[in-house]
């Protein structure tokens, strides 16, 4: 069973950076995107950023110009740098690997926590 190992989440402040990475342990096949979702406490999930298969990328409105999506093609892997972190960036970060066929890959979700 192929897992989405993250790491980066913390807590930092108003203003601050905070890197999240994401790889599998594993091979995933016929990938359509990699990205990060987030949930805020007491709200659904959301789109951050997504990359597709021919890097193509995706942003919130809420994150552009602050976070930059990256991808390592010798791997399935895939980072979020954040920079400028407001308190309504706290959330959960999800790492998502979306794929054609069958289910998309979840992480375990990591921790972002931003105080003003």
């Amino acid at each position: 069973q192929v897992q989405l190992v993250e790491s980066g989440g913390g807590l930092v402040q108003a203003g601050g950076s905070l890197r999240l990475s994401c790889a599998a342990s594993g091979t995933i096949y016929s990938i359509k995107s990699l990205g990060w979702y987030r949930q805020p406490p007491g709200k659904q999930r959301e789109l951050v950023a997504s990359i597709s298969s021919i890097g193509s990328r995706k942003y919130a409105d809420s994150v552009k110009g602050r976070f930059t999506i990256s991808r390592d093609n010798s791997k399935i892997a895939v980072s979020l740098q954040m920079n400028s972190l407001k308190p309504e960036d706290t959330a959960v970060y999800y790492c998502n690997v979306a794929v054609n066929w069958g289910t998309d890959y979840w992480g375990q979700g990591t921790q972002v926590t931003v105080s003003s």
